[in-house]
């Protein structure tokens, strides 16, 4: 059974004198383990099927099931705890709070979960590990560079080991040697922990890691090609 599974999925939003359609009679699923994308220009529909898919949005046709749940009829506690439990968001802007630590921070992702101290902080601890940052768990964001920052990002996506994790250019504001180390981070966990990765993207440097490519077009999907990525050295 699929992770997740899109029926003839459309998406609108109302206009001045009527709607405009941002998704048109999208299908597709995806199974664990996969690193994905959804590509294409500004305004194809990415972030706004990867807010679908993370329920932060809501069908207007078709249908959307997230880990066997209609995202389209959850409430807003159901959708919230799809989201607490299952998955990870990564973003461009880090989203990052100033005022906390990067233990902090990553811990935040657990508090809605009620663990006790102990297993956050093992938790916590194995994140940090995973993205090489356990000497900074006392910085603050201010402290850190971007590339630090962003892989502080992927450790409180990561904390709560959910089955789907949702990019949104997560390259977007890094310099290329920061995107390719931050890319064979989260190439790495999609294969130690089998993660499901989906990334909204239109950065070169994204595409060569990726397994599948979706590319989007005026909210229809134009091509969904699987290729072998470029896992070491890819160009800049």
């Amino acid at each position: 059974m699929p992770l997740i599974e899109l029926q003839h999925l459309t998406k609108q939003f109302p206009t001045g004198n009527g709607f405009f359609t941002a998704l048109k009679d999208i299908t597709l699923s995806f199974g664990e383990g996969e690193f994905a994308g959804l590509v294409g220009p500004s305004g194809s529909g990415k972030t706004t099927l990867l807010n679908i898919i993370g329920s932060l949005d809501v069908p207007t046709a078709g249908s959307a099931r997230v880990m066997g749940q209609p995202v389209g009829s959850l409430t807003h506690r159901q959708a919230a705890d799809l989201r607490n439990h299952h998955i990870g968001f990564i973003f461009q802007t880090y989203n990052l709070l100033p005022v906390y630590t990067v233990y902090q921070n990553v811990e935040f992702a657990l508090l809605l979960q009620k663990r006790n101290d102990a297993q956050r902080r093992t938790a916590v601890c194995d994140a940090l590990e995973w993205v090489g940052l356990t000497d900074k768990m006392h910085s603050k964001p201010a402290q850190l560079s971007g590339g630090e920052c962003q892989r502080v990002a992927i450790a409180r996506a990561m904390v709560k080991r959910p089955s789907i994790v949702l990019a949104d250019e997560p390259s977007a504001n890094l310099d290329a040697e920061n995107s390719h180390h931050i890319l064979q981070t989260m190439q790495a966990l999609n294969r130690d922990l089998h993660t499901t990765f989906i990334f909204a993207t239109h950065d070169e440097k994204v595409m060569h890691y990726l397994q599948r490519i979706i590319t989007l077009r005026d909210g229809v999907v134009e091509n969904d090609q699987w290729h072998s990525p470029s896992p070491h050295q890819p160009p800049n």
